[in-house]
C-alpha cells in the first residue's frame, strides 16, 4: 500500500505540522470565515467584469483572471484546513498531500503570473501613451490559457518526479516529500518575478511623473492629482506591495529550508506564514473593488439582484477602476 505521510514527517523530524488541537479548531473557524469571504468576494469581481460591458477590455479580463486565481486559493485553503493537524497529517496519503500542496502552488503561480501579465500590459499601454493596449480578445484568451497552463504545471512538478520519495536524504523540513533543491528553485524563481514586477512599476512611475511635470509646465493652472496617473501608480504599488508583503516572508523561509539552515527553526513560522498568505487573498478583492466606484456599484447591484431577485445595473462613472484613471488623464488632456 501507499506509505502514509507520517513516515515522511518522522524522517524530517516533525511529529505533525505544528498545529495543536485547540489551535487547529481556532484556525478552522477563523479560516472558514476568511475563505468564505475570499470565495464570495472574488466571485463577485468576476461576475462584475462579465456583466458590465464597461469592463470588457483586456485589463479587466486579466483582473477577472486574477480574481479567479484568488478563488482557487480559497478552495486550496479550505482543503488544507480540513486535511491537516496532528490526527490527520500523519495518516494523510502521499497522493492527497500532492493534491493539497499542488492546489496551493497552482494558485500562487496563477496569482503571480497574472500580476506579471498585468504589469506588462500596463507598461506597454503607458509607454506607448495609449488608453488601452492593442491586445484583442483572442490574445487575452491565449494569455489567460497560458497563465493557467504554466500554473498547473508548476503545481504538478513535485508529483511528476521532483520529490524525495526515492531519496530521503534530500527531503525538506516544511514539505517532507519535496526536495530541498525544488524549494530553492520555487522560492528563488518567485522572488525574481517579484523583483521584475517592482522594476516594471517603478519604471512606469518614473515615466508618468516626468510626463506630469511636462504637462504642468505647458498647461495653465494646476493639475488635479486625483485625476492623474500618480494616483494610478500609487494604487498599483499598493496592490503589489500587499502581495509582496504577504508572500516574501514565506518564500524566504522556504529558501532557508532549501539551503538546509538547521539553526533557523523554519517549522516554527509555518502556521503564521500560511495565515499571512490567506490575508493576501482576503485583501485583494478589497483593494481591487472597494476603491473602484464603478466596480463597487456593479457589485452592490449584483448583491441586490441576488437578494431581491431584480436586475438593476447602474453606473456612477465611465471609468471606475483605479488602474484606468490613466484613461481619464488621456481624455482630459486630449492626448
Amino acid at each position: 500500500g501507499e506509505v502514509p505521510m507520517g513516515f515522511f514527517y518522522n524522517n524530517s523530524n516533525q511529529s505533525s505540522e505544528g498545529w495543536e488541537a485547540t489551535q487547529l479548531i481556532l484556525v478552522q473557524c477563523v479560516g472558514s470565515i476568511f475563505c468564505s469571504f475570499i470565495l464570495v468576494a472574488n466571485a463577485m469581481v468576476i461576475a462584475a467584469v462579465v456583466t458590465n460591458r464597461r469592463f470588457h477590455y483586456p485589463f479587466y479580463y486579466l483582473l477577472a483572471n486574477l480574481a479567479a486565481s484568488d478563488f482557487l486559493a480559497g478552495i486550496a485553503y479550505i482543503y488544507l484546513m480540513f486535511n491537516t493537524g496532528p490526527s490527520v497529517s500523519p495518516v494523510l496519503t502521499v497522493q492527497k498531500y500532492f493534491i493539497r500542496q499542488g492546489l496551493l502552488d497552482t494558485s500562487l503561480s496563477a496569482s503571480l503570473a497574472n500580476l506579471l501579465v498585468i504589469a506588462l500590459e500596463r507598461y506597454i499601454s503607458v509607454m506607448s501613451w495609449k488608453i488601452h493596449s492593442n491586445l484583442n480578445k483572442w490574445r487575452v484568451t491565449l494569455l489567460i490559457v497560458l497563465v493557467w497552463a504554466i500554473s498547473i504545471f508548476m503545481g504538478a512538478v513535485p508529483s511528476l518526479g521532483w520529490n524525495c520519495i526515492c531519496s530521503l536524504k534530500s527531503c525538506s523540513t516544511l514539505a517532507p516529500i519535496f526536495t530541498r533543491s525544488y524549494l530553492i528553485f520555487w522560492s528563488v524563481s518567485n522572488l525574481v518575478v517579484f523583483l521584475i514586477m517592482v522594476s516594471i512599476y517603478l519604471r512606469i512611475y518614473i515615466y508618468v511623473r516626468k510626463k506630469t511635470t511636462v504637462l504642468k509646465a505647458h498647461t495653465s493652472g494646476s493639475i488635479n492629482r486625483k485625476r492623474t496617473p500618480i494616483k494610478l501608480i500609487k494604487t498599483v504599488m499598493t496592490v503589489l506591495g500587499v502581495f509582496v508583503f504577504c508572500w516574501t516572508p514565506g518564500l524566504v523561509v522556504l529558501l532557508l529550508d532549501g539551503l538546509k539552515c538547521e539553526k533557523c527553526n523554519v517549522s516554527k513560522f509555518k502556521s503564521w506564514l500560511l495565515l499571512l498568505a490567506v490575508l493576501n487573498s482576503v485583501m485583494n478583492p478589497i483593494i481591487y473593488s472597494y476603491k473602484d466606484d464603478e466596480m463597487w456599484t456593479t457589485i452592490k447591484n449584483l448583491l441586490r439582484c441576488v437578494c431581491t431577485g431584480t436586475r438593476r445595473q447602474r453606473s456612477s462613472r465611465f471609468n471606475a477602476f483605479p488602474f484606468c484613471d490613466l484613461n481619464i488623464f488621456f481624455h482630459y488632456y486630449n492626448y
